[in-house]
């Protein structure tokens, strides 16, 4: 599918955008914003989103009027510390923020942001409203809970206390449909990527993250260069965004767990 990577740190105070060409110079010179929220509605990038939803002749880009819906989201992913059995880690700990835009059309984006020196910009756009839809399913499913992603294998949890429940049939595959305790959450993550750390032997290799191509129905990486602007995040450190940091964007017919 279509998406936006920021592929350099050259590009991480723009949406690169790849399908489109070039970054708009408007969207470039954006200044940082207070928060995520104010980056996501800032005309410049509002802008991008105009052009991004027209792309491939969708729909005419005067005509994409795209908006923000609702407020933006602590995207959560799972935590190497926490793999690697650290006294006290969370199980995952916040990458980026993500923002839902809709267009006129109803195609939906999420907007990932990040906080840099001076504030905070957006640094991607990918198809699909995933990171805001699962916080939301999340707190449905388990009021107060912490949502995170199993980047490794596109699976997305909530976590609260000692229970960790799915929210996708990944996440389902992964633990059962009724869910599994933390502690059993923790010992499957860590035979799974125990061995596959920063510093690790596998990492030397250059193997990012254990995969060295795609499954045939997941996306091209989108960020190489936010986990390192919002401070070393979880997928930088387990190795998954330079190759392997895979997302999948399910379709309309594609069955999930009810909340």
């Amino acid at each position: 599918m279509t998406h936006v990577r920021a592929a350099s740190a050259g590009l991480l105070a723009a949406v690169a955008l790849v399908a489109l060409g070039s970054v708009p110079a408007e969207a470039a010179d954006a200044p940082p914003a207070a928060g995520p929220e104010q980056a996501a509605s800032a005309p410049e990038t509002l802008d991008t989103l105009s052009r991004f939803f027209s792309r491939d002749g969708a729909l005419a880009r005067s005509a994409a009027r795209p908006r923000i819906e609702g407020a933006s989201v602590p995207v959560r992913v799972l935590s190497p510390d926490f793999v690697a059995g650290k006294a006290g880690a969370p199980v995952a700990r916040v990458e980026f923020h993500a923002s839902k835009a809709v267009a006129s059309d109803g195609q939906t984006a999420s907007l990932w942001t990040v906080r840099q020196a001076g504030g905070w910009r957006v640094v991607n756009i990918a198809t699909g409203d995933d990171e805001t839809r699962y916080a939301a399913k999340g707190e449905r499913t388990l009021p107060g809970g912490v949502v995170f992603r199993e980047p490794q294998i596109d699976a997305w949890y909530v976590h609260k206390g000692a229970k960790v429940l799915p929210l996708d049939e990944d996440a389902v595959r992964a633990v059962g449909g009724d869910g599994t305790s933390l502690a059993a959450y923790r010992e499957r993550v860590t035979r799974a990527y125990g061995d596959k750390l920063p510093g690790s032997g596998y990492a030397r290799k250059g193997a990012a993250g254990g995969y060295d191509a795609p499954p045939p129905d997941r996306e091209e990486p989108l960020v190489t260069a936010a986990s390192a602007t919002a401070g070393a995040g979880a997928v930088l450190a387990l190795g998954l965004v330079a190759t392997a940091a895979w997302r999948r964007r399910r379709t309309a017919s594609r069955q999930e767990p009810a909340a």
